[in-house]
């Protein structure tokens, strides 16, 4: 289960929102998950103050400040108490608002971290979420080589000596870039997106057979290395036997997909025999894919010409 502490949060953040911790450094490893069981998708874990459905971590802007101000000590004290008896992970004053002195004694005694920012607090928001939805994705590992070709995020998979790296190795050099080789960290950034990286060991490097690792970046440049791409099309290598292609339906009617991490994700089988050029029927694919994105569908218009001719025929 993916998970970050309160220290993590504010280090990465620090510089950009601003932020400064007032009290409560007791609670820096208190934890933020993503705990998909519960349910909890990560737009919830923050969030203004809120007493009936509390936030992992509480937001106050002028609203919320301004309405702990107005409230009297009698009234205020079993309502902090309350407020702190959640499981709050945090609590971000925003809008440069003056911190109530009740608040940061009650995040002193229940180790809660408490920081300011002089930020507006849906800013602060809207960067948290991002943050806490690339930071607590589910997560997974394929094993394969992921590119960018054409800006579009192409996974090759196969069995073992296939041949993914040179092919990978000629995309490369016809100006496509490399993301990752051998392992890909896989993430499910939103219910509909998965965002593919490399494992910071294995970047910018691709094994060849007969020629060993590569440093991509230094032989081929900056722009031949991607730091991560979204996994848009997988495309499977396989030895074209008879076995292989006897399933294959060659008109396409019905496009396969592979699901990953619950997210269909389109798949294409590429046959591997002497003579055929794979760099050139990837790129093929790929711009076919796209062509299919903007509603051109090349073998409907080729059966909707055929049944054309047949009605002329009759």
């Amino acid at each position: 289960m993916p998970q970050i502490t309160v220290r993590q949060l504010f280090i990465d953040n620090a510089e950009k929102l601003r932020l400064t911790w007032l009290a409560g450094q007791s609670g820096a490893n208190n934890l933020l998950s993503n705990d998909a069981s519960e349910q909890k998708p990560s737009l919830s874990l923050v969030g203004h103050l809120n007493f009936v459905h509390p936030n992992r971590i509480q937001v106050l802007g002028t609203a919320e400040v301004a309405y702990i101000n107005e409230l009297s000590p009698e009234m205020l004290a079993p309502l902090l108490d309350q407020l702190f008896a959640k499981e709050m992970a945090a609590m971000i004053v925003a809008n440069n608002q003056q911190v109530p002195e009740p608040l940061r004694e009650g995040a002193e005694r229940h180790h809660v971290p408490l920081l300011t920012s002089p930020e507006q607090s849906p800013y602060l928001m809207e960067v948290l979420r991002y943050y806490l939805s690339k930071s607590l994705a589910v997560s997974t590992h394929l094993h394969g080589v992921f590119l960018d070709v054409l800006e579009v995020g192409v996974l090759l998979t196969g069995e073992s000596s296939m041949g993914k790296s040179e092919l990978a190795l000629e995309l490369v050099s016809r100006g496509h870039g490399l993301v990752a080789d051998d392992v890909v960290e896989v993430y499910r950034t939103n219910p509909e997106t998965l965002e593919g990286r490399c494992p910071p060991m294995l970047r910018d490097f691709l094994e060849v057979r007969g020629i060993g690792v590569l440093n991509i970046r230094s032989i081929f440049g900056e722009t031949a290395v991607r730091p991560k791409k979204n996994l848009k099309l997988i495309i499977h290598l396989a030895k074209a036997s008879g076995e292989t292609l006897s399933p294959v339906d060659r008109l396409q009617m019905q496009a396969a997909t592979q699901e990953i991490l619950g997210v269909a994700v389109r798949k294409l089988v590429i046959p591997v025999a002497a003579g055929r050029n794979l760099a050139v029927l990837v790129e093929a694919a790929v711009r076919n894919y796209i062509l299919q994105l903007r509603g051109i569908d090349s073998t409907r218009e080729f059966i909707e010409r055929h049944q054309k001719f047949m009605e002329i025929g009759e």
